[in-house]
């Protein structure tokens, strides 16, 4: 027989008061630790007199409960960590936990129901949903964590869970030079290629990095440019005062409504933007961006790939997704014409991130394979300058960079 703990009493009593009086934990988390408080210590008095258990660390039990009810249980103080990075689920018994880049098994285990009980809380806020027939789901959660979920008969036994949590840990390039993922060097030469509004491609493989570059280098975009963005959930948090934001959709319980990150692209060419942001390409909505930076609109996006230059081959193949009717005698120069830099980050032994490399895209193609260039290669796993140049000097020398001065040893940047 099930002894109730002073939790589980304290539990109960919040529960049935929060029900009682119509509070909503997750819109009204003021009031609720209040009154999580006020349980506590009404508990801790009666207890004094009664048979009930004793609380030996107040405190303990008020976060506990609080994790409970306007929380994600077991799971919050892993997303309360700011050095954890990710967690995932592969079963009740199962949790792991990203730390700085490597996987650890915890302790934790989920009794039986509560890890689809979370979900459904996690998902209450998203607007998205999960069952027989969506079988997977995508979504942010209120801490602007991602959030995905597969669930049986697509996994063997039990729901698979995986929460990336968006950690930031630099906003600016400046802040990329301090945590050495960037040179001082390569930094300023990329303030200076987003602001003269070079397209730029960030590639790099999963939990490399990607996203947190992306959004330092938007963070270099003129402040009186109008920024679109477009991603599968969303987490770029772009620091400028003209930013719209759009997330895809998926189809409601009748199969319609869905919106397609390809939608969202065509959508963003009508709202006057200045620069249009993917946050990550994957399939055949990389022909509708290839056509809006060849139109002469400045953009950037992520893409998964092992290597800049598999990067560029990537993106000349992702256009091919969308129609027999697409071929290389089309996408192949126009990805050589729209593309002029190829970022690519990933990370090393230790689990820090880096940027390893590069790459320029002169906008010449050779026996229907682009030419590219290197601006900054590794060499003994550092990032050092190359040989290569980037196209479009015109608009570097238009805004008073000096190329070669950015490139070389001096201190660089605006004469």
């Amino acid at each position: 027989m099930h002894v109730p703990t002073a939790l589980d009493v304290v539990d109960g009593e919040v529960r049935e008061l929060i029900q009682r009086r119509g509070l909503d934990p997750f819109t009204d988390p003021g009031p609720v630790r209040v009154l999580v408080r006020d349980v506590v210590a009404d508990y801790s008095e009666r207890s004094l007199n009664s048979a009930l258990p004793p609380i030996a660390d107040p405190e303990s039990v008020v976060r506990d409960v609080l994790d409970r009810v306007a929380g994600f249980g077991p799971l919050q103080r892993y997303l309360d960590d700011p050095e954890i990075e990710e967690i995932w689920v592969n079963e009740p018994g199962r949790v792991f936990i990203a730390r700085r880049g490597r996987s650890e098994l915890t302790t934790t285990i989920l009794p039986p129901g509560e890890l689809a009980d979370l979900v459904e809380r996690m998902l209450r806020t998203s607007g998205r949903r999960i069952d027989m027939s969506t079988p997977f789901v995508d979504a942010t959660m209120p801490d602007g964590s991602r959030l995905h979920v597969v669930i049986p008969d697509i996994t063997r036994r039990h729901m698979a869970v995986n929460i990336r949590k968006f950690v930031l840990q630099a906003h600016h390039l400046d802040e990329l030079v301090a945590l050495g993922t960037v040179t001082a060097q390569a930094a300023r030469f990329l303030e200076a290629a987003v602001a003269s509004g070079l397209n730029i491609l960030v590639s790099g493989g999963t939990q490399a990095g990607k996203t947190t570059l992306l959004n330092c280098l938007c963070a270099a975009i003129p402040a009186r440019e109008r920024v679109i963005t477009c991603e599968e959930v969303f987490e770029l948090r772009v620091p400028l005062p003209d930013v719209v934001s759009m997330q895809t959709r998926q189809p409601n319980l009748e199969g319609a409504g869905e919106i397609p990150l390809r939608r969202l692209v065509k959508e963003a060419l009508r709202m006057r933007p200045s620069r249009l942001i993917v946050g990550e390409v994957r399939q055949e909505e990389c022909l509708d961006l290839l056509i809006a930076l060849n139109s002469g609109l400045p953009g950037m996006c992520t893409l998964h790939a092992n290597s800049a230059r598999e990067a560029v081959v990537k993106m000349c193949t992702l256009p091919l997704l969308a129609g027999e009717n697409i071929g290389t005698s089309f996408v192949v120069p126009t990805v050589a014409a729209s593309v002029d830099l190829v970022v690519h980050v990933g990370t090393d032994a230790s689990g820090h991130r880096r940027v390893r490399e590069i790459v320029a895209l002169p906008g010449r193609v050779e026996g229907g394979v682009i030419e590219t260039a290197d601006v900054f290669t590794s060499r003994d796993g550092r990032l050092v300058r190359a040989d290569g140049y980037p196209p479009h000097p015109d608009r570097f020398a238009a805004l008073g960079f000096d190329l070669p001065t950015l490139l070389g040893d001096g201190s660089g940047g605006r004469p």
